[in-house]
C-alpha cells in the first residue's frame, strides 16, 4: 500500500532528508516528487522553503475484529442499595439553665483627693554681679541739629506806590538807561528807582512778562545790573551802587539760598564728607559764607573760577 508524506526544507536536500528521518528507510526505499523550489528572496522578504512529496510503501493493515454487543444477560446486575439506617432517635431537649442572678451593684470608690503641685520658689542666684544703671547713649553725630525755623505767615503785601524821580537826579538818569534798554530788548516794564542809602539806589521793574527779564537763576537780572552801573557810573561824580530787582526776585533768591546752605552742612556733618555747592555769582556765594558763619561744625570756602566759581563746605 503506498502513502505520501509531505516535508520541507531549506534544500530539497535537507527536506528529503527530514522525511526519510521520519520514515526510517532509505532512499532507495521512496520516490521522491519537487513540489516548491527554494528561494531566498530580498533582504528576508519573500523566502521560501523547497517542499517534497515522498511516497513509499506501507504493509497492509490487519483487519480489526467487529466489536460484539454484550447482552443485557451477560452484564454484571448492580448491587442493591443498602437500605438506610433508621433514623436516631431525637436527643432529649436540653433544660434551659435559670437565669443567672445579676451581680450586686458595686458601690462607687470614693474618689482620691489629688494632692495640689506647690510651687517652689526658684532660689536667686548670687553669683551674677548686680547690673548698674546703663550708660547714656553716645549721641549719632557730635552736632546738635539745629531746630528748624518756623515759618512766619506772608501777609498779603501792598502794591508799592513808587514816586516820581526828581529831575536832573540820579534816579532819572537811571531811569531813563533802563527804558532805553529795556526797548532794545522788546520789553514793555517799567523802571522805578529810588535812593536806598549812601551812594546806593534800588531799581524795581514792573510789568508783564518779568521771568524774561529774571532769566535762569537771575542769570539776565544780573546782566541788566551790570550794564545799569557801568553806564550810570559814567556819568556821575563818585561810585554809586545799582540794585536792579523784578518781583522781588532778590528777596526771595537770598531766603532760598540761606535754607539751602543750612541743608547742605546738616548733610556734611552726617556724612562727615565735604560737599561742593553749584556755581554762583560772588553775592551769592557771599550770602552762603555769611549763612554758615555761625556754624562752628562747618567750614565754608570758595574754589574755582568765574563762571564756575563754587563754595566748598567741609566739617571741621
Amino acid at each position: 500500500m503506498e502513502k505520501t508524506l509531505v516535508t520541507s526544507g531549506k534544500t530539497i536536500d535537507l527536506a528529503i532528508e527530514s522525511a526519510l528521518a521520519q520514515l526510517g528507510l532509505d532512499r532507495d526505499s521512496v520516490s521522491v516528487q519537487v513540489l516548491q523550489q527554494a528561494k531566498s528572496g530580498f533582504l528576508g522578504f519573500g523566502a521560501q522553503l523547497a517542499k517534497v512529496q515522498v511516497t513509499y510503501e506501507a504493509p497492509d493493515e490487519a483487519p480489526q475484529a467487529p466489536k460484539v454487543a454484550l447482552s443485557s444477560a451477560s452484564r454484571k446486575p448492580k448491587p442493591a442499595p443498602a437500605p438506610k439506617a433508621a433514623p436516631a432517635a431525637p436527643k432529649a431537649e436540653a433544660k434551659p439553665e435559670a437565669p443567672k442572678a445579676a451581680p450586686a451593684a458595686e458601690a462607687p470608690k470614693a474618689e482620691e483627693p489629688k494632692a495640689e503641685a506647690v510651687k517652689v520658689p526658684r532660689p536667686e542666684r548670687t553669683d551674677r554681679p548686680a547690673r548698674g544703671p546703663k550708660p547714656p547713649r553716645a549721641p549719632r553725630n557730635d552736632y546738635a541739629k539745629e531746630p528748624r525755623e518756623p515759618r512766619e505767615p506772608k501777609e498779603p503785601k501792598e502794591p508799592k506806590v513808587y514816586a516820581p524821580a526828581p529831575e536832573g537826579s540820579v534816579e532819572e538818569k537811571i531811569e531813563i538807561f533802563l527804558k532805553g534798554l529795556l526797548e532794545h530788548m522788546d520789553s514793555k516794564a517799567v523802571p522805578h528807582c529810588w535812593k536806598a542809602g549812601d551812594n546806593t539806589y534800588q531799581v524795581d521793574l514792573t510789568g508783564e512778562d518779568l521771568g524774561y527779564l529774571i532769566g535762569r537763576r537771575g542769570d539776565t537780572l544780573d546782566a541788566i545790573q551790570h550794564l545799569c552801573n557801568y553806564a550810570v557810573n559814567r556819568d556821575v561824580e563818585g561810585h554809586v551802587r545799582v540794585n536792579v530787582d523784578a518781583e522781588s526776585y532778590r528777596e526771595k533768591r537770598e531766603d532760598s539760598l540761606r535754607r539751602y546752605a543750612r541743608k547742605k552742612a546738616q548733610q556734611v556733618l552726617k556724612a562727615r564728607r565735604r560737599t561742593t555747592l553749584e556755581p554762583m555769582n560772588a553775592y551769592e556765594r557771599r550770602l552762603v559764607h555769611i549763612a554758615l558763619r555761625g556754624n562752628d561744625a562747618v567750614d565754608t570756602h570758595s574754589e574755582g573760577s568765574d563762571p564756575d566759581r563754587h563754595v566748598v563746605i567741609v566739617a571741621r
